[in-house]
């Protein structure tokens, strides 16, 4: 017996996920989508094609706008469904994901502008952050279907003045909350202060929060993803489409790390290269994001922590562009002592921090096409622009501590080395 899942891109209807008799699912762009002059992919991995897309070519991009396996494990269990199943999964909670592609049964209709939004008291927004690790993405509560990859607990809210609020079905959020982990106490502020950090130095970063409910202190970090439009004088929430790199490039989730056949340093300036609509600027934009996660000992800058930023066609802001999104999930993970010591990308042969000298920025260079002293001049100016921010970034906390001494300690070691 086959099932059929309606796929949106923003409101329009652009093709239908299938799973087959044998439980094989399946991705076909619709033909209304195909003959509109204005279609776009899904996804870079998912060109416009007459033909379907079998499971190995469509799954990296939806496996991808799902939760990470320890978290699809927990939500699979609360719903009844198998943890291994995307269609299922994207059944249940596919109706607010990152980007602009909503999933709802066959037929049925989605709202142009979804405005389902319920009200958290301080007490409900309280029983949500502490439920989260049980029940990730709040999967099973009436009306919630969201979904967002990661493994970290996280909810999607709207954010209207003071007031959070939990939107339901298919309705837009405008940001992202992840309360503290008890396993790795702080990192709420560890992620808050190497936000902060990056865009002190002028590095493009969604904008951050810090704030608690009861005993549980959380980050709300604001979408890039969602813009705010007029319309009938009223002002609506619309999404923007992204995807990361792993997505872009094909590959399942699983294999992030570049250890594990997931993308190289080289793969992302090489897609970068080839898709964005302002190569020079965002070919730089992605070396600075490379040389500040080194700065800051950020080890799991993985394939899927990047993103491509789509603009609908026709829009007033720089429409139809392809470019680097901001960044995002930006950690200091040393502090940590039982996080691995392993970057999860390379720089130039070295996997570890401490054996990333300017040879091996030198072999970057070469792989990535810039020119060495150019490389060179960008470690050493950033690693200056750090140090001296490093005061400044207005983050509280024991951990925001550990992270100064850290960061000022490495960039140190560094300038010393790129002097030689």
């Amino acid at each position: 017996m086959t099932a059929t899942l309606d796929v949106y891109l923003h409101t329009d209807l652009v093709g239908h996920l299938v799973q087959d008799e044998h439980g094989q699912t399946l991705f076909q762009y619709s033909a209304a989508w195909l003959a509109n002059t204005n279609a776009i992919p899904l996804s870079l991995s998912l060109p416009l094609q007459k033909e379907p897309f079998g499971e190995k070519q469509c799954k990296p991009f939806f496996a991808g706008v799902l939760p990470d396996p320890a978290k699809r494990t927990l939500i699979a269990r609360n719903l009844g469904i198998s943890a291994n199943n995307d269609f299922a999964m994207l059944k249940e909670i596919g109706g607010e994901c990152a980007g602009a592609i909503t999933v709802v049964n066959a037929g049925e209709k989605l709202s142009e502008y979804a405005t389902d939004y319920k009200l958290l008291s301080v007490s409900a927004l309280e029983k949500i952050v502490i439920e989260l690790p049980k029940r990730p993405l709040m999967a099973g509560e009436a009306g919630v279907r969201l979904s967002l990859a990661g493994a970290q607990d996280k909810i999607a809210v709207y954010k209207k003045d003071n007031d959070l609020f939990l939107p339901l079905h298919n309705t837009p959020s405008s940001h992202i909350l992840k309360p503290d982990i008890e396993a790795y106490k702080g990192i709420v502020f560890n992620e808050a202060f190497c936000m902060k950090l990056a865009a002190q130095v002028g590095l493009p970063v969604a904008p951050v929060t810090t704030a608690a409910a009861g005993p549980v202190d959380y980050l709300l970090i604001e979408r890039y993803d969602r813009t705010q439009t007029q319309v009938d004088n009223k002002v609506r929430l619309e999404r923007i489409h992204q995807e990361d790199f792993c997505q872009a490039l094909g590959i399942v989730p699983d294999r992030k790390y570049q250890a594990e056949g997931g993308p190289s340093i080289k793969d992302c300036f090489d897609l970068v290269r080839k898709v964005s609509s302002v190569p020079v600027l965002d070919l730089n934009a992605l070396l600075d994001a490379i040389i500040f996660n080194f700065l800051i000992g950020n080890h799991d800058a993985h394939g899927k922590n990047f993103s491509l930023l789509y603009r609908k066609p026709g829009a007033v802001t720089s429409p139809g562009k392809i470019r680097l999104a901001p960044l995002y999930d930006l950690i200091c993970t040393p502090v940590y002592p039982n996080l691995s010591k392993k970057m999860a990308m390379k720089i130039g042969d070295a996997y570890v921090l401490d054996d990333v000298n300017p040879r091996q920025f030198e072999k970057l260079a070469e792989q990535i096409g810039f020119a060495k002293p150019l490389v060179k001049r960008r470690v050493i100016d950033q690693a200056k622009k750090v140090k001296e921010y490093l005061p400044v970034v207005d983050v509280t906390h024991p951990v925001a501590d550990e992270i100064r001494k850290f960061v000022a300690s490495h960039c140190e070691v560094v300038l010393k080395r790129f002097a030689i």
